[in-house]
C-alpha cells in the first residue's frame, strides 16, 4: 500500500480518485473479476517505460472498487508472445480441472502477440492462451499446452471476455477479428468450438474492433432482459480516435442478433476506450471499467513518472425510451464515501451568471439540476486564465466540451483540435447533471448517466472559478460542491 504521506501519487497531473499504476505505461483494463470478497483489476502493463512495450498484465485490487492496492505483475510475456488484452473467471465447478471444487481458480483468458511473427509478415502471430490461479489471484501459472485457440490468417485476432452462459450450460467466449466479433464455446476453458460471427455489416467500422463483452441486463421498469455486445474501435469514434460502441439484442447461446442499425456510444468524449465488465459480482451487478486514454496521444501526455489512468467504475443499466434502448452509467454507489459537501443552494438565479471561487475544483464534484430545453454555460477557469468549458445549447440540441485552452495542449495536435459534440433529444424536464473533476480529467453525467463525457485535461495550476451562465433568465436548483478526498 501507498503511505499516506509518500511524495507517490503527488506528481504534476496525478489523479488523486481514479487507478493509475505507481510507474510506467498502462492501458487496456483487462481481467476484471470479483471472488471471496477481493475485485481484481488487471491491465495492460509495460514495467521499463512510460510508453507502449512489451505487454504484461499488471494487477490491483480492492475491496470496495475505490481504493486500491498494487499487486505484482500477474502475467509475463513467454515464447508464445506478449500478454495482451482479455478477461478472467472464476471455474466454480472446476470444470478445467486447475483447481478442486473445494478451491476453485480464477482462470485468465487472454491473447498471445508474437512479435517475431508480426515483423516476418505472418498473419498468425495471435493467438489465445489461458492461465490459472489457486490462491485468488496472487500468482498465477500458464497452461503447458497454450496456445488454446490457435490461428490461421487473421491479422487481428484478439481480446477474449469469457462468461460462463446458464442457459446452455457452457462458457462462451467473445474476441474480435478485425472488423466483426467471433463467439466460441467450451466445456472446460481449454477446447474452444467456433459457433458464430457477428458485426461485418453492422455498427461502425472506421478503425479495428477490440475488447468485446458480452452480457445481459434487464430493461429497467420491466422483467425483461436484453444482451450487450460492447466493441471498442480504434480510430472511428464519434470524436476522433478511440471509442465504444454498444449493441442491444439477444444472444441464444449461439449467435448474437442486433436490434438496430444506428450508431450506439457508451461514452462520447474521447477518453474512454477499451472498457470491459466486472465478471462474477455481488447481486449481478454489471460494473464497467474504461482506459481513460485514446490512442491518437496516448503515449504523449505531459506526465513523467507513469502514463494513463482508468475511468472511475460505473454501474452500467439499460433504458428503454420511444421505442430505442440506451446504455446508462453511474458512478458505483461507495464513491459517495470519499466525498463531503461543501456548498449547497436550492436555488441559483442565472442573471446571466452565478460565479463560484474555491481553492481547487480539481479534487470536486458538482451536481445540479436544469432544463435541457435551456442553454447553459459551464467554465472552469484558474489563475493562469486557462479553461475548460463545458455547454448545453438548447437551439442546436447538442452538448459540447471545449478543452482547447484548458492547460497543456501541445503535446500532439489531435488533443484539442476540435470541440467534441454530443447530440441530445430536448425533454422539457429538469435533469440532473454530475460533475467530476481530478487533477486531470473531467467526467460529465448528465440524465441519469444517459449521456456521458470523458476526457483528460491537463491545467498548469488548479481551477479555482467556476463560471455558470445562461443566454436567458434560467434557474438551476439542487446545486452542491462535494469535495472527494484522495484515494492514496
Amino acid at each position: 500500500m501507498i503511505k499516506k504521506n509518500s511524495k507517490v501519487y503527488q506528481e504534476d497531473f496525478r489523479p488523486q480518485f481514479h487507478f493509475s499504476p505507481q510507474e510506467k505505461w498502462m492501458n487496456d483494463p483487462n481481467g476484471l473479476v470479483y471472488y471471496k470478497g477481493v475485485y481484481h483489476l488487471f491491465y495492460q502493463y509495460y514495467p521499463e517505460d512510460i510508453v507502449w512495450g512489451p505487454m504484461h498484465w499488471g494487477h490491483a485490487v480492492s475491496k470496495d472498487l475505490i481504493s486500491w492496492q498494487h499487486k505484482p505483475i500477474a502475467l509475463f510475456p513467454d515464447q508464445h508472445g506478449y500478454i495482451f488484452s482479455g478477461s478472467a473467471v472464476v471455474d466454480l465447478a472446476n470444470s478445467s480441472g486447475f483447481g478442486t471444487k473445494e478451491n476453485p481458480p480464477l482462470v485468465a483468458i487472454f491473447t498471445y502477440h508474437l512479435m517475431e511473427g508480426e515483423k516476418a509478415g505472418r498473419t498468425d502471430y495471435q493467438t489465445q492462451g489461458i492461465a490459472y490461479s489457486v490462491d485468488n489471484g496472487d500468482t498465477w501459472i500458464q497452461y503447458k499446452k497454450n496456445p488454446v485457440i490457435k490461428n490461421t490468417d487473421i491479422k487481428d485476432f484478439r481480446d477474449p471476455k469469457v462468461f460462463w452462459h446458464e442457459d446452455t450450460k457452457q462458457w462462451i467466449l467473445t474476441l474480435v477479428a478485425g472488423d466483426h466479433a467471433k463467439f466460441y464455446k467450451s466445456n472446460d476453458l481449454k477446447n474452444w468450438i467456433h459457433l458464430s460471427d457477428f458485426g461485418k455489416d453492422k455498427g461502425a467500422h472506421g478503425g479495428v474492433w477490440e475488447c468485446p463483452d458480452l452480457f445481459r441486463l434487464k430493461v429497467e421498469g420491466t422483467f425483461k432482459e436484453k444482451w450487450i455486445l460492447l466493441i471498442s474501435i480504434n480510430p472511428g469514434a464519434p470524436n476522433g480516435g478511440s471509442g465504444t460502441q454498444y449493441f442491444v439484442g439477444d444472444f441464444d447461446g449461439e449467435h448474437f442478433y442486433s436490434d438496430h442499425d444506428d450508431h450506439k456510444w457508451i461514452d462520447f468524449g474521447a477518453d474512454n476506450y477499451a472498457g470491459v465488465t466486472f465478471n462474477n459480482t455481488p447481486n449481478d451487478e454489471r460494473i464497467f471499467i474504461g482506459w481513460m486514454n485514446n490512442w491518437f496521444y496516448g503515449e504523449k501526455l505531459p506526465t513523467k513518472k507513469w502514463r494513463s489512468a482508468m475511468t472511475l467504475p460505473r454501474e452500467l443499466s439499460l433504458l428503454k425510451e420511444n421505442g430505442s434502448y440506451y446504455l446508462r452509467s453511474n458512478i458505483i454507489k461507495s464513491f459517495s464515501n470519499l466525498t463531503t459537501p461543501k456548498i449547497v443552494k436550492d436555488k441559483i438565479s442565472l442573471k446571466p451568471s452565478f460565479n463560484l471561487t474555491y481553492h481547487n475544483f480539481n479534487q470536486s464534484e458538482i451536481k445540479f439540476t436544469t432544463n435541457l430545453a435551456n442553454t447553459i454555460n459551464l467554465e472552469f477557469i484558474n489563475s493562469k486564465k486557462e479553461r475548460l468549458i463545458f455547454k448545453i445549447d438548447a437551439d442546436k440540441k447538442e452538448m459540447s466540451l471545449d478543452r482547447s485552452q484548458s492547460g497543456l495542449t501541445n503535446f500532439e495536435d489531435r488533443f484539442a483540435d476540435r470541440i467534441h459534440i454530443l447530440r441530445y433529444i430536448v425533454f422539457d424536464k429538469e435533469t440532473d447533471v454530475r460533475i467530476l473533476l481530478d487533477w486531470s480529467s473531467i467526467e460529465i453525467f448528465i440524465d441519469q448517466g444517459k449521456y456521458v463525457m470523458t476526457e483528460q485535461i491537463f491545467p498548469t495550476s488548479f481551477y479555482n472559478t467556476f463560471q455558470l451562465s445562461s443566454t436567458t433568465q434560467h434557474t438551476v436548483k439542487n446545486f452542491k460542491l462535494n469535495t472527494i478526498k484522495s484515494i492514496w
